[in-house]
Protein backbone atom coordinates (compact mmCIF):
# COMPACT_ATOMS: atom_id res chain seq x y z
CA UNK A 1 0.00 0.00 0.00
CA UNK A 2 0.56 3.61 -0.32
CA UNK A 3 1.66 5.81 2.84
CA UNK A 4 -1.60 7.46 2.91
CA UNK A 5 -3.32 4.25 2.73
CA UNK A 6 -0.87 2.68 5.27
CA UNK A 7 -1.91 5.23 7.77
CA UNK A 8 -5.64 5.24 7.23
CA UNK A 9 -5.90 1.52 7.49
CA UNK A 10 -4.37 2.05 11.19
CA UNK A 11 -7.02 4.20 12.23
CA UNK A 12 -9.79 1.19 11.57
CA UNK A 13 -13.31 3.24 11.42
CA UNK A 14 -16.65 2.35 13.31
CA UNK A 15 -19.19 3.07 15.07
CA UNK A 16 -20.94 5.44 12.45
CA UNK A 17 -23.62 7.98 13.11
CA UNK A 18 -25.28 9.75 10.39
CA UNK A 19 -27.34 12.85 10.01
CA UNK A 20 -28.46 15.81 8.79
CA UNK A 21 -28.85 19.74 10.82
CA UNK A 22 -31.11 22.32 9.93
CA UNK A 23 -30.81 25.67 11.04
CA UNK A 24 -32.12 29.25 10.73
CA UNK A 25 -31.79 33.03 11.95
CA UNK A 26 -28.71 33.40 13.86
CA UNK A 27 -26.86 30.94 15.07
CA UNK A 28 -23.99 28.90 16.03
CA UNK A 29 -23.44 25.57 17.73
CA UNK A 30 -19.39 25.18 19.71
CA UNK A 31 -18.68 21.39 19.09
CA UNK A 32 -16.42 20.44 21.91
CA UNK A 33 -13.11 17.97 21.91
CA UNK A 34 -14.16 15.27 18.99
CA UNK A 35 -11.75 12.51 20.72
CA UNK A 36 -10.91 10.60 18.08
CA UNK A 37 -13.78 11.24 15.39
CA UNK A 38 -13.25 12.17 12.06
CA UNK A 39 -16.34 14.39 10.77
CA UNK A 40 -17.46 14.24 7.06
CA UNK A 41 -20.36 17.17 5.83
CA UNK A 42 -22.24 18.11 2.95
CA UNK A 43 -23.33 21.65 2.93
CA UNK A 44 -26.90 20.81 0.68
CA UNK A 45 -28.65 24.52 1.11
CA UNK A 46 -27.59 27.72 2.83
CA UNK A 47 -24.64 28.96 3.99
CA UNK A 48 -22.30 29.20 7.43
CA UNK A 49 -19.49 29.63 9.07
CA UNK A 50 -16.50 27.01 9.91
CA UNK A 51 -14.00 28.20 13.06
CA UNK A 52 -11.52 24.98 14.47
CA UNK A 53 -9.69 25.50 17.30
CA UNK A 54 -5.76 26.29 16.15
CA UNK A 55 -6.62 27.16 12.78
CA UNK A 56 -6.41 31.19 12.21
CA UNK A 57 -9.00 31.74 9.42
CA UNK A 58 -12.54 30.53 9.18
CA UNK A 59 -13.82 29.00 6.31
CA UNK A 60 -16.68 30.56 4.62
CA UNK A 61 -19.05 27.29 3.55
CA UNK A 62 -21.95 27.51 0.64
CA UNK A 63 -24.38 24.85 -0.50
CA UNK A 64 -22.22 21.99 -3.12
CA UNK A 65 -19.13 22.60 -0.45
CA UNK A 66 -17.75 19.53 1.55
CA UNK A 67 -16.08 19.46 4.39
CA UNK A 68 -13.82 17.13 6.69
CA UNK A 69 -12.40 17.55 10.50
CA UNK A 70 -10.08 14.52 10.17
CA UNK A 71 -8.16 15.61 13.27
CA UNK A 72 -10.92 15.72 16.26
CA UNK A 73 -10.35 19.60 17.58
CA UNK A 74 -13.03 21.58 19.00
CA UNK A 75 -14.94 23.54 16.13
CA UNK A 76 -17.93 26.00 15.78
CA UNK A 77 -20.55 26.21 13.11
CA UNK A 78 -22.46 29.46 12.64
CA UNK A 79 -24.44 32.18 10.25
CA UNK A 80 -21.38 34.27 11.66
CA UNK A 81 -17.97 34.19 13.23
CA UNK A 82 -18.80 35.97 16.31
CA UNK A 83 -21.53 36.04 19.03
CA UNK A 84 -22.72 33.40 21.41
CA UNK A 85 -22.81 30.26 20.63
CA UNK A 86 -25.01 26.87 22.33
CA UNK A 87 -22.75 24.08 23.08
CA UNK A 88 -23.31 21.02 20.96
CA UNK A 89 -24.61 18.77 23.84
CA UNK A 90 -27.97 21.15 24.47
CA UNK A 91 -29.52 20.60 20.69
CA UNK A 92 -27.93 17.01 20.13
CA UNK A 93 -29.19 14.37 21.03
CA UNK A 94 -27.90 10.44 22.00
CA UNK A 95 -26.09 9.12 18.80
CA UNK A 96 -28.96 7.97 16.34
CA UNK A 97 -29.08 7.10 12.98
CA UNK A 98 -30.58 9.08 10.31
CA UNK A 99 -31.67 11.81 12.09
CA UNK A 100 -31.92 15.25 11.49
CA UNK A 101 -31.75 18.26 14.40
CA UNK A 102 -33.26 21.56 14.21
CA UNK A 103 -32.20 25.13 15.41
CA UNK A 104 -34.30 27.91 15.48
CA UNK A 105 -36.79 26.72 13.08
CA UNK A 106 -34.57 25.89 10.61
CA UNK A 107 -34.45 27.14 6.89
CA UNK A 108 -31.28 28.69 6.92
CA UNK A 109 -28.79 26.05 6.67
CA UNK A 110 -29.39 22.23 5.88
CA UNK A 111 -26.57 20.21 6.13
CA UNK A 112 -25.91 16.12 6.05
CA UNK A 113 -23.27 14.65 7.59
CA UNK A 114 -21.42 11.06 9.47
CA UNK A 115 -19.04 10.73 11.85
CA UNK A 116 -17.60 7.99 12.90
CA UNK A 117 -14.92 7.35 15.49
CA UNK A 118 -11.08 5.16 15.09
CA UNK A 119 -9.91 2.72 17.40
CA UNK A 120 -6.49 2.40 19.14
CA UNK A 121 -4.23 4.39 21.51
CA UNK A 122 -2.21 5.45 18.97
CA UNK A 123 -5.08 7.05 17.30
CA UNK A 124 -3.91 10.42 17.89
CA UNK A 125 -0.48 10.29 16.79
CA UNK A 126 -1.94 8.88 13.74
CA UNK A 127 -4.83 11.75 13.35
CA UNK A 128 -2.36 14.32 13.79
CA UNK A 129 -0.26 13.65 10.59
CA UNK A 130 -3.66 14.70 8.48
CA UNK A 131 -4.43 18.16 7.87
CA UNK A 132 -7.20 20.04 10.38
CA UNK A 133 -9.64 20.65 8.19
CA UNK A 134 -10.46 19.50 4.61
CA UNK A 135 -13.05 22.10 2.46
CA UNK A 136 -13.85 20.75 -0.97
CA UNK A 137 -15.33 23.71 -3.27
CA UNK A 138 -15.00 22.19 -6.68
CA UNK A 139 -17.26 20.08 -8.94
CA UNK A 140 -16.50 17.06 -9.35
CA UNK A 141 -15.24 16.09 -6.85
CA UNK A 142 -18.52 18.21 -4.50
CA UNK A 143 -20.40 15.33 -6.48
CA UNK A 144 -18.36 12.05 -5.51
CA UNK A 145 -18.02 12.99 -1.92
CA UNK A 146 -21.58 14.18 -1.33
CA UNK A 147 -22.70 10.30 -2.76
CA UNK A 148 -20.21 8.88 -0.07
CA UNK A 149 -21.80 10.98 2.31
CA UNK A 150 -25.65 10.56 1.31
CA UNK A 151 -24.91 6.71 0.99
CA UNK A 152 -24.34 6.31 4.35
CA UNK A 153 -26.72 8.02 5.57
CA UNK A 154 -29.21 6.06 3.66
CA UNK A 155 -27.22 2.66 4.56
CA UNK A 156 -27.29 3.74 8.43
CA UNK A 157 -31.28 4.60 8.02
CA UNK A 158 -32.31 1.84 6.11
CA UNK A 159 -30.30 -0.77 8.05
CA UNK A 160 -30.32 -3.68 5.31
CA UNK A 161 -28.32 -7.01 5.00
CA UNK A 162 -24.61 -5.82 4.98
CA UNK A 163 -24.41 -2.27 5.84
CA UNK A 164 -22.01 -2.79 8.41
CA UNK A 165 -19.66 -3.38 5.89
CA UNK A 166 -20.98 -1.02 3.37
CA UNK A 167 -20.66 1.25 6.25
CA UNK A 168 -17.02 0.44 7.06
CA UNK A 169 -15.79 1.19 3.53
CA UNK A 170 -18.00 4.06 2.81
CA UNK A 171 -16.28 5.55 5.52
CA UNK A 172 -12.90 4.92 4.14
CA UNK A 173 -14.22 6.40 0.65
CA UNK A 174 -14.76 9.62 2.17
CA UNK A 175 -12.20 9.97 3.97
CA UNK A 176 -9.65 8.76 1.11
CA UNK A 177 -11.96 10.87 -1.43
CA UNK A 178 -11.57 13.94 0.44
CA UNK A 179 -7.78 14.10 1.44
CA UNK A 180 -6.90 13.04 -1.95
CA UNK A 181 -8.24 16.22 -3.69
CA UNK A 182 -6.69 18.40 -0.65
CA UNK A 183 -3.51 17.36 -1.74
CA UNK A 184 -3.87 17.60 -5.11
CA UNK A 185 -5.36 21.16 -5.16
CA UNK A 186 -3.99 22.73 -1.42
CA UNK A 187 -0.58 20.88 -1.12
CA UNK A 188 2.31 23.47 -2.55
CA UNK A 189 5.09 24.32 -0.39
CA UNK A 190 3.06 23.05 2.65
CA UNK A 191 4.56 21.62 5.38
CA UNK A 192 3.76 18.16 7.24
CA UNK A 193 3.90 14.77 6.44
CA UNK A 194 0.61 14.58 4.78
CA UNK A 195 1.59 17.23 2.40
CA UNK A 196 5.07 16.23 1.84
CA UNK A 197 3.35 13.31 0.22
CA UNK A 198 2.70 15.44 -2.91
CA UNK A 199 6.72 15.91 -2.93
CA UNK A 200 7.80 13.84 -5.32
CA UNK A 201 11.37 12.99 -3.81
CA UNK A 202 10.31 13.49 -0.48
CA UNK A 203 7.20 11.36 -1.39
CA UNK A 204 9.36 8.69 -2.63
CA UNK A 205 11.34 8.06 0.01
CA UNK A 206 8.14 8.39 2.84
CA UNK A 207 6.85 5.23 0.51
CA UNK A 208 10.24 3.70 0.33
CA UNK A 209 10.22 3.40 4.23
CA UNK A 210 6.48 2.65 4.42
CA UNK A 211 6.81 -0.47 1.57
CA UNK A 212 10.12 -1.93 4.24
CA UNK A 213 9.43 -0.71 7.34
CA UNK A 214 12.25 -3.16 8.73
CA UNK A 215 14.95 -2.88 6.48
CA UNK A 216 17.76 -0.82 8.31
CA UNK A 217 17.49 2.45 6.71
CA UNK A 218 20.43 5.01 6.23
CA UNK A 219 20.67 9.10 5.83
CA UNK A 220 22.59 7.77 2.28
CA UNK A 221 20.35 5.63 0.92
CA UNK A 222 16.87 7.51 1.93
CA UNK A 223 18.80 10.47 -0.04
CA UNK A 224 19.44 8.51 -2.49
CA UNK A 225 16.07 7.27 -3.04
CA UNK A 226 14.67 11.05 -3.10
CA UNK A 227 17.70 11.87 -5.41
CA UNK A 228 19.14 14.28 -2.90
CA UNK A 229 22.51 14.11 -1.43
CA UNK A 230 22.84 13.28 2.60
CA UNK A 231 22.73 16.34 4.19
CA UNK A 232 20.23 18.33 1.46
CA UNK A 233 17.89 15.43 1.99
CA UNK A 234 17.92 15.62 6.11
CA UNK A 235 17.16 19.09 5.67
CA UNK A 236 14.53 19.30 3.56
CA UNK A 237 12.70 16.21 5.00
CA UNK A 238 12.39 17.89 8.68
CA UNK A 239 11.70 21.06 7.00
CA UNK A 240 8.54 19.89 5.09
CA UNK A 241 7.96 16.75 7.97
CA UNK A 242 8.40 18.37 10.64
CA UNK A 243 11.53 15.69 12.35
CA UNK A 244 14.38 14.15 11.15
CA UNK A 245 14.22 10.98 8.67
CA UNK A 246 15.12 8.67 10.77
CA UNK A 247 13.03 9.28 13.79
CA UNK A 248 10.43 8.75 11.24
CA UNK A 249 11.38 5.90 10.61
CA UNK A 250 11.67 4.77 14.21
CA UNK A 251 8.06 6.25 15.01
CA UNK A 252 6.36 4.89 11.79
CA UNK A 253 7.63 1.34 13.18
CA UNK A 254 6.70 1.99 16.48
CA UNK A 255 2.88 3.10 15.24
CA UNK A 256 3.01 -0.47 13.40
CA UNK A 257 3.84 -2.36 16.85
CA UNK A 258 1.32 -0.66 18.66
CA UNK A 259 -1.66 -1.91 16.25
CA UNK A 260 -0.13 -5.11 16.68
CA UNK A 261 -0.07 -4.79 20.34
CA UNK A 262 -3.79 -4.16 20.28
CA UNK A 263 -5.07 -6.28 17.75
CA UNK A 264 -2.57 -9.38 17.75
CA UNK A 265 -1.68 -11.98 20.32
CA UNK A 266 2.09 -11.73 18.71
CA UNK A 267 4.56 -11.69 21.54
CA UNK A 268 6.59 -8.89 21.93
CA UNK A 269 9.88 -10.93 20.83
CA UNK A 270 7.80 -11.31 17.31
CA UNK A 271 7.26 -8.15 16.50
CA UNK A 272 10.60 -6.86 17.66
CA UNK A 273 11.68 -9.59 14.67
CA UNK A 274 9.17 -8.38 12.45
CA UNK A 275 10.46 -4.35 12.92
CA UNK A 276 14.31 -5.08 11.93
CA UNK A 277 15.39 -5.07 15.98
CA UNK A 278 17.92 -7.74 16.77
CA UNK A 279 15.99 -8.00 20.31
CA UNK A 280 13.63 -7.69 22.28
CA UNK A 281 15.79 -5.29 24.59
CA UNK A 282 16.46 -2.74 22.00
CA UNK A 283 12.96 -2.71 20.31
CA UNK A 284 12.07 -1.95 23.78
CA UNK A 285 14.57 0.66 24.35
CA UNK A 286 12.97 2.73 20.79
CA UNK A 287 9.63 1.95 21.91
CA UNK A 288 9.76 3.10 25.24
CA UNK A 289 11.40 6.18 23.70
CA UNK A 290 8.99 7.01 21.03
CA UNK A 291 5.65 6.07 22.89
CA UNK A 292 6.68 7.18 26.27
CA UNK A 293 5.90 3.66 27.89
CA UNK A 294 7.15 0.03 27.38
CA UNK A 295 5.36 -2.60 24.76
CA UNK A 296 4.58 -4.61 28.12
CA UNK A 297 2.81 -1.45 29.49
CA UNK A 298 1.17 -0.42 26.05
CA UNK A 299 -0.11 -4.16 25.88
CA UNK A 300 -1.61 -4.02 29.57
CA UNK A 301 -3.25 -0.24 29.02
CA UNK A 302 -5.25 -1.72 25.89
CA UNK A 303 -6.76 -4.49 28.06
CA UNK A 304 -8.15 -2.14 30.47
CA UNK A 305 -9.07 0.67 28.07
CA UNK A 306 -12.51 -0.07 26.78
CA UNK A 307 -12.18 -1.36 23.04
CA UNK A 308 -14.55 1.41 21.54
CA UNK A 309 -16.77 4.14 23.60
CA UNK A 310 -20.44 6.16 22.61
CA UNK A 311 -19.57 8.64 19.66
CA UNK A 312 -22.29 10.60 20.93
CA UNK A 313 -20.67 10.98 24.28
CA UNK A 314 -17.38 11.84 22.94
CA UNK A 315 -18.59 14.35 20.60
CA UNK A 316 -20.89 16.45 22.87
CA UNK A 317 -18.27 16.18 26.16
CA UNK A 318 -14.56 17.14 27.06
CA UNK A 319 -14.39 15.75 30.22
CA UNK A 320 -11.50 13.54 31.20
CA UNK A 321 -12.19 9.90 31.06
CA UNK A 322 -12.44 8.13 34.76
CA UNK A 323 -9.22 6.35 35.68
CA UNK A 324 -8.48 2.61 35.71
CA UNK A 325 -6.57 0.33 37.70
CA UNK A 326 -2.69 -0.75 37.57
CA UNK A 327 -1.70 2.85 36.62
CA UNK A 328 -3.41 3.26 33.42
CA UNK A 329 -3.58 7.12 34.31
CA UNK A 330 0.23 7.38 33.92
CA UNK A 331 0.49 5.02 30.61
CA UNK A 332 -2.45 7.05 29.11
CA UNK A 333 -0.49 10.31 30.32
CA UNK A 334 2.60 8.99 28.43
CA UNK A 335 0.79 7.56 25.47
CA UNK A 336 -0.96 11.01 25.02
CA UNK A 337 2.39 13.12 25.61
CA UNK A 338 3.97 10.99 22.68
CA UNK A 339 0.45 11.35 20.34
CA UNK A 340 1.11 15.37 20.12
CA UNK A 341 3.68 15.03 17.75
CA UNK A 342 6.18 12.94 18.86
CA UNK A 343 7.04 15.05 21.78
CA UNK A 344 8.75 12.28 23.61
CA UNK A 345 10.85 11.34 20.50
CA UNK A 346 11.71 14.41 19.57
CA UNK A 347 14.12 14.76 23.14
CA UNK A 348 15.73 11.42 22.49
CA UNK A 349 18.71 10.64 20.76
CA UNK A 350 18.13 7.57 18.17
CA UNK A 351 19.43 3.98 19.03
CA UNK A 352 21.43 2.72 17.18
CA UNK A 353 19.13 0.00 15.58
CA UNK A 354 16.85 2.95 14.43
CA UNK A 355 19.71 4.61 12.23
Amino acid sequence: MDPLSDVLSLLKPHAYVSSGFDAGGDWAVQFGDQHKLIKCYAVVSGDCWLTVDDVADSVFLVAGDCFVLPTGRPFRLGSGIDGPAVRAGEIFPAARRGGVVTLNGGGGLFLVGSRFGVKGNHADMLLGLLPPIVHIHEQPEQAALRWSVEQMMKELREEQPGNALVAQHLAHMMLVQALRVHLDTDGGDRVGWFFSLADKQLGAAIKAVHAEPAYQWTLQELGEIAGMSRSTFALRFKERVGEPPMQYVARWRMLLACDRLENSSDPVATIAASLGYESESAFSTAFKRVMGCSPRQFGRFRKVEPETHSVAASSLSSARRPDTGNGSRRVQHTIAVAAAGGQLASDQKPAPSDR
